[in-house]
């Protein structure tokens, strides 16, 4: 068994003269979950969508490893039958089609009674809204909510979850905790990308992104605290190796 599910060797990813990931390297265990903290604009999505190998993400060079095999030249669709999913920081918008039948379109094998546990894990009462359609009577709170439902309910080996708290109460917070740790207690591997140094209590690792660089790794605590001192309270990060950056041979 590979020590690693995923592994993000020396990625590198230049667009029009800009650097948006600079040398990047990451490991993340299978069952884990890790916490991408950092500003927005510091590349936390750039490197979602460049690990799900969406289309104008090629990294100029480097690797991106799945359970030890290089997939770096896979397409999105490879990817997502491996088992890697992305619940994009903005849910897409498929109308007219029932809750229920959006939930159920990324399973492997559809189940109406996973859909139904899929709603109650993002509290959403299923006798509401499995037969409601996806359309604009729903608030962006609710098809956020519809879009990490259908990421449960895939089972996914790997799910990458951009900001999954952005357009959803303070209250529900809880319930998005809750529906991550459920994820990972089934079996899959979450990568949870935010700003909120609040969500970072939830993983069991975390790391620390700056200028589309990662500037450091290691429990949450940890890192969430240097994610206040050092960003939060400062226009401009600091450089990577002054947050105490490993190398990484050392990275876990």
């Amino acid at each position: 068994m590979q020590p690693y599910l995923l592994e993000i060797k020396d990625l590198y990813l230049a667009r029009e003269g800009h650097v948006l990931l600079n040398n990047v390297n990451l490991a993340l265990k299978p069952g884990e979950i890790h916490v991408l903290l950092g500003l927005n604009g510091s590349g936390k999505s750039t490197l979602a969508y460049t690990i799900m190998g969406c289309s104008g993400y090629t990294p100029d060079r480097g690797q991106i490893l799945f359970e030890g095999r290089d997939i770096t030249g896979l397409s999105l669709s490879e990817r997502a039958r491996l088992g890697i999913t992305l619940a994009w920081q903005e849910p897409a918008r498929f109308e007219g089609i029932p809750v229920g039948k959006y939930i159920s379109l990324g399973m492997k094998e559809s189940s109406r009674q996973r859909v139904l546990e899929a709603l109650e894990a993002v509290a959403l009462p299923p006798a509401q809204y499995a037969y409601r359609a996806v359309d604009k009577t729903l608030s962006g709170g609710e098809r956020k909510r519809i879009e990490l439902a259908a990421v449960y309910a895939m089972r996914p080996r790997l799910a990458i979850l951009d900001e999954p708290d952005s357009g959803i109460d303070t209250l529900s917070l809880t319930d998005i905790e809750r529906l991550i740790r459920r994820m990972a207690d089934e079996g899959s591997t979450v990568l949870l990308i935010t700003h909120r140094d609040e969500l970072a209590e939830i993983g069991d690792s975390a790391s620390l992104m700056c200028l589309g660089s990662i500037a450091y790794v290691g429990n949450a605590e940890e890192t969430r605290r240097f994610y206040r001192e050092h960003c939060q309270r400062h226009p401009m990060p600091p450089e990577p190796m002054t947050l105490g950056l490993e190398s990484k041979e050392n990275q876990p």
